[in-house]
């Protein structure tokens, strides 16, 4: 049978009328469809933010009617005093664990107002100090602790900052909040976080847009965000985030608050929420955050005890080794001031190299240190790592929903074809090798083969990074810390300045930030000057994103190797202490 073609003209016109509603009857499915998908996502959002302001109204009643009986300057004496103070005084029973968590929900609650900080209120925290005598004994007894939204608590939602996981409460506590609640202390309030975790600022659709506390116009960084947040506002003494690839340090960095990237699985991992679980190249961890060290050594000493290693058999069952964390040993500490990679912005510098002539001056040795092989970590380990399924998992998780502003330049290139990222990776080598570099390595792996290939090249590099850390005898390493705070709308832009804090998730070696110092005007000024590495678009961009920041925190990091949160912790002590003495 011969087929021919017919000109429109030669058709019969039933023909054409059956052919022309159908298509016009699919136009019209399509239309509905989008329709009806537009509905849903504005509903879910409704929903969130619904259930937000309702937990934020029934604790502002709470908070009322407590504060008949208590005057503001009381409680603006609770939340002035330290970790070491005010467990100190729940103890002794001379402040009451009611008149404590009523003091820091009132403050949250201010503080969320100005910043947009919190996501849910934990009303179960009422009923917690029902029984909260029985937890007397406990090393976190009565102290109110801000938890990320990813932490698992039962009842209410871990929405990742995505739509999919709206409506899909937690069943039961994570093992996380389960030993926080059992050592006394008590969770009362969630915060934000960016849309699927994998971005470095605080915005998502269902919450909108967090704000730094020390300047509005200002990320508090991410993804821990909320956290850094709420803790630099006051609104909290102690939080709890999750790191992989900078998520406590940043925040913490941007905020001026102190916090600690633990080794993953020191702290059980069980009953948090994720986007992309499975991936094995780049590890989280999940670990404190605080406005002092002391008050993270107190929260690892608390978490650290038999009801974890029973509750979680895979975490390895060492409790916090206060010798280490408490010594007065001088330290050999390697040091690096520019990785390589992303050169650190004036400020970092300064601040850096301030705090190695605090400690040389203390006695300590130090010697210098070259992240090997940097350039190849960052786009074979990193980028493909954490993007082996050529970003495949995370665009899941955003596509039944708009993309926040935050998310949206960094997941463009991730949406290409692969072939196409391949084709732009060779085609941009010659002008921004670093940038063709990145966009092939989201690119992912092409096979399961090549993926075990990746897990092997991450385990040797890792012991190459160890071997020379051994070679030159080190306890510990100094780095600058990414910062100050960015202007909105760059961290999507700046994957690229992830170099110092996701280098330390590909090794998993525990690290921290410490605040050291504020940036000056003669820092703002160096800016017109600062090149970079490459003098790419990453570089102009890292300028446009820092500018306008006087006044602001800048950090420094603090590593250690694998399981030896206690030095790492001890080492961020030592900076604390030379920094305060200074400043005194």
């Amino acid at each position: 049978m011969e087929w021919t073609e017919l000109s429109l003209s030669e058709m019969d016109p039933t023909c054409i009328s059956v052919l022309a509603a159908t298509a016009g009857g699919g136009a019209l499915l399509l239309f509905f469809m989008r329709y009806c998908n537009s509905q849903r996502m504005k509903l879910k959002i409704r929903k969130a933010r619904s259930r937000r302001d309702a937990s934020l109204q029934q604790a502002e009643q709470v908070v009322q009617q407590f504060s008949t009986t208590k005057s503001d300057s009381e409680n603006a004496h609770i939340v002035s005093l330290s970790m070491t103070e005010l467990t100190k005084r729940l103890q002794e029973g001379s402040l009451s664990p009611r008149a404590v968590l009523h003091a820091y929900m009132e403050k949250a609650l201010e503080v969320n107002k100005r910043l947009n900080c919190a996501t849910d209120f934990l009303l179960e925290s009422q009923q917690q100090l029902l029984n909260i005598e029985n937890c007397r004994g406990g090393l976190l007894y009565g102290v109110p602790v801000s938890i990320k939204d990813n932490v698992g608590y039962k009842g209410h939602d871990s929405t990742c900052g995505v739509l999919g996981k709206v409506d899909d409460p937690a069943e039961d506590d994570c093992v996380v909040v389960t030993v926080l609640k059992r050592q006394g202390a008590i969770p009362f309030v969630k915060t934000n976080i960016p849309q699927g975790l994998l971005n470095y600022d605080c915005s998502n659709p269902l919450y909108g847009q967090s704000l730094n506390p020390r300047n509005l116009q200002k990320t508090p960084g991410g993804s821990s965000g909320g956290e850094g947040a709420l803790i630099g506002g006051g609104g909290s003494i102690l939080g709890i985030g999750t790191d992989i690839g900078g998520s406590i340090r940043i925040p913490s960095s941007f905020c001026g608050i102190c916090g600690l990237k633990p080794t993953s699985n020191r702290i059980s991992l069980r009953g948090l929420s994720s986007v992309c679980r499975g991936q094995k190249s780049v590890l989280s961890a999940i670990g404190p955050m605080a406005r002092d060290v002391d008050s993270l050594a107190l929260c690892m000493k608390a978490l650290l005890c038999e009801d974890m290693f029973v509750l979680d058999p895979t975490v390895p069952p060492m409790p916090f080794n206060e010798k280490v964390y408490l010594s007065t040993k001088r330290l050999r500490i390697g040091y690096y001031e520019n990785d390589g990679y992303q050169m650190p912005s004036p400020s970092m510098k300064r601040a850096f190299r301030e705090t190695k002539e605090l400690l040389e001056r203390a006695g300590h040795t130090f010697v210098p240190f070259t992240p090997p092989q940097i350039v190849y970590a960052m786009h074979e380990l990193v980028v493909k790592g954490i993007l082996a399924d050529g970003a495949e998992t995370l665009l899941g998780s955003v596509k039944d929903g708009p993309v926040d502003p935050c998310l949206l330049p960094q997941i463009i290139p991730y949406r290409l074809p692969r072939w196409l990222k391949k084709t732009l990776s060779v085609i941009l080598r010659p002008i921004f090798p670093r940038i063709a570099a990145s966009l092939g390595g989201t690119a992912g792996v092409s096979s399961v083969a090549d993926l075990w290939r990746q897990h092997t090249s991450v385990e040797d590099y890792t012991h190459e990074f160890m071997s020379e850390w051994r070679r030159l005898k080190m306890d510990v390493l100094l780095t600058p810390m990414l910062g100050p705070a960015y202007n909105f709308n760059y961290c999507g832009k700046l994957t690229s300045a992830l170099s110092y804090t996701t280098l330390y998730n590909l090794l998993n070696f525990p690290a921290g930030v410490v605040p050291v110092s504020m940036v000056t005007a003669d820092d703002e000024a160096q800016l017109e000057s600062h090149k970079g590495n490459f003098g790419d678009p990453f570089d102009k961009f890292f300028v446009k994103a820092v500018r306008d920041a006087v006044g602001l925190p800048v950090a420094v990091q603090c590593v250690a190797l694998p399981w030896q949160e206690e030095l790492c912790l001890r080492f961020m002590r030592e900076v604390e202490q030379l920094v305060k003495e200074r400043t005194k």
